[in-house]
């Protein structure tokens, strides 16, 4: 995995509110909040208290929960600081103390001396640990920027790719209208999420729900149709590519064979839209979004379809309207 510059100072600062609140102070050790975190993960360092230190995870932020608290309270009563010493002699990103608990002097002044900074935090260890790796899992994903928008219409986000021109921009407004919501305009930030969850985001938060539009220049979408018309991200579930249209190509009339276009190792569905004057292009997308909700329920209307045509070709009614009609003329 690349290293992301991420320090524990970063991870403090970060401003983070409701179940995704880390709730952390630091209480020791500020020299070490400059040390980066290179590995999305978390060790308990229950087997390295007790002296084995084979294939010890020291590059993970180290948590120590009330068993922990527990043990180091029993070394500090037997005067005992060798395996802390040990600990401390490996670059760990930071130590954190959940249930507000705190370590006792001699492994403040351990920590202090070795410049690793110790943090606490009212949380459990559980609901801590889910909270942190959540939040990791975010902030290693891999990433990536592309050229479109991305809206959400019904439930279902859609990124709208095309050439510069082609009316990605006109036609997302004209779905914010009909009471859709925007994501991002021009420039989408998406990021891979658990390995298999594509997320899309504005690159910028000042500018991420402002659209240029030809001839009228920059709006803000928020300000003319509320905060309703908006969302911070969305998970990518369809892309929409619009094109200008080719009279020697030929597009899909059915949609039996579901294609799909590769976003950062995750397959997602894609289908191409051809653009001229004359098509509603939102009404296509609104009809679009609602089928990938069948789709995802279970339900595949050019599958059922031609599943239908083949039922009624097998049965007699087929051959009785063919051989039935008047050839005479």
């Amino acid at each position: 995995m690349a290293e992301k510059c991420f320090t524990v100072l970063d991870l403090l600062d970060m401003d983070l509110k409701g179940h995704n609140a880390l709730n952390l102070c630091c209480i020791a050790g500020r020299k070490g909040l400059t040390r980066t975190i290179t590995v999305p993960n978390i060790n308990r360092p229950g087997l390295e208290l007790s002296g084995f230190y084979d294939s010890f995870a020291y590059d993970r932020v180290q948590l120590f929960g009330r068993g922990e608290t527990a043990y180091l309270n029993k070394l500090h009563s037997e005067n005992n600081t060798v395996t802390v010493e040990k600990l401390f002699s490996y670059h760990i990103p930071c130590v954190v103390f959940t249930h507000s608990l705190s370590p006792d002097s001699d492994f403040i002044e351990i920590a202090e001396k070795s410049g690793c900074a110790i943090l606490q935090t009212d949380l459990e260890s559980s609901e801590f640990s889910t909270r942190l790796l959540r939040i990791f899992s975010n902030i290693f994903a891999p990433k990536k920027t592309l050229h479109g928008v991305l809206v959400e219409v019904y439930g279902i986000g859609i990124l709208l790719t095309g050439h510069s021109g082609v009316g990605k921009s006109e036609c997302a407004l004209e779905l914010v209208e009909r009471g859709h919501r925007l994501v991002a305009d021009d420039i989408v930030e998406i990021r891979c999420v658990n390995g298999n969850t594509i997320l899309g985001q504005g690159v910028n938060n000042f500018i991420s729900h402002h659209m240029e539009i030809r001839g009228l220049g920059i709006i803000n979408v928020s300000q003319l149709y509320g905060v309703g018309s908006i969302r911070d991200q969305k998970e990518v579930q369809l892309i929409i590519k619009l094109e200008e249209w080719d009279s020697n190509k030929i597009y899909d009339r059915i949609g039996t064979d579901q294609s799909s276009s590769e976003l950062l190792g995750v397959k997602v569905p894609a289908i191409e839209i051809p653009v001229r004057p004359g098509r509603n292009l939102p009404i296509i997308i609104e009809a679009a979004a609602m089928n990938e909700r069948l789709k995802k329920m279970g339900y595949n209307s050019a599958r059922d379809f031609n599943q239908n045509i083949l039922k009624w070709l097998e049965s007699g009614d087929a051959q009785a309207a063919y051989y039935g009609s008047d050839d005479s003329y």
